[in-house]
């Protein structure tokens, strides 16, 4: 398994990905989670994958993506606080440079191969992965909207979110939005063994894992 960045300039390159990832999504928050989303044949997509994000992909042996996140600069447009802010104490992010924001974060929970572990290794290589590439382009504070249960998932990883806010209903799930630090411990603490990425690095070589 390999992460790999797809920054706008290469889209058209991972065309390929980008459809399989439109694809999960679709299977995942249409599917699975029975979001308010909208699916089409060609997946899930919404108006935030018109502003040019980065994706972040993981892909199998097969060639297969089995979990994506996309990536936005924090001082916006942002989905938290476009189309959550609820979930903001002050209804903004208060957003700097040096802010992300991850949204659309999921990974094929069917696969086999990563299984054993309290947290599935897709999950934890993906969450390596957004941490690299925040790093490794100048951002130490990744933001998001996400639910409890994945807020328990993020603490499992020894990775907890600080809270913007307090839980709010949201369709058939509750919401909270939070922050996650960008930074090497955060990294080491949830890289798994093996880990391997193909990122999109600004001044900087790219991160190991110890192990």
């Amino acid at each position: 398994m390999q992460i790999l960045s797809v920054s706008p300039d290469h889209y058209a390159l991972n065309r390929n990905y980008l459809n399989q990832m439109h694809r999960l999504r679709a299977a995942v928050f249409g599917g699975r989670l029975e979001w308010d989303v909208t699916v089409t044949e060609q997946g899930e997509r919404d108006q935030y994958d018109d502003l040019r994000p980065t994706y972040i992909l993981a892909i199998s042996a097969e060639q297969k993506v089995v979990g994506c996140a996309r990536l936005l600069p924090g001082y916006g447009p942002t989905m938290l606080e476009r189309t959550f802010p609820q979930l903001l104490e002050r209804g903004s992010l208060n957003a700097r440079a040096a802010k992300v924001e991850s949204s659309r974060f999921c990974v094929d929970t069917s696969l086999e191969v990563g299984r054993g572990g309290s947290l599935h290794q897709v999950t934890l290589t993906m969450f390596a992965g957004i941490i690299e590439w925040s790093m490794a382009n100048g951002y130490t504070e990744i933001v998001t909207a996400t639910d409890l249960r994945f807020e328990r998932i993020l603490k499992r990883a020894g990775w907890p979110m600080r809270r913007l806010g307090d839980p709010v209903a949201i369709g058939n799930t509750i919401a909270v939005a939070g922050s996650l630090p960008a930074d090497r411990a955060s990294f080491d603490t949830v890289c798994p063994e093996g880990y391997r990425s193909t990122v999109e690095h600004s001044d900087v070589g790219p991160l190991r894992s110890a192990a």
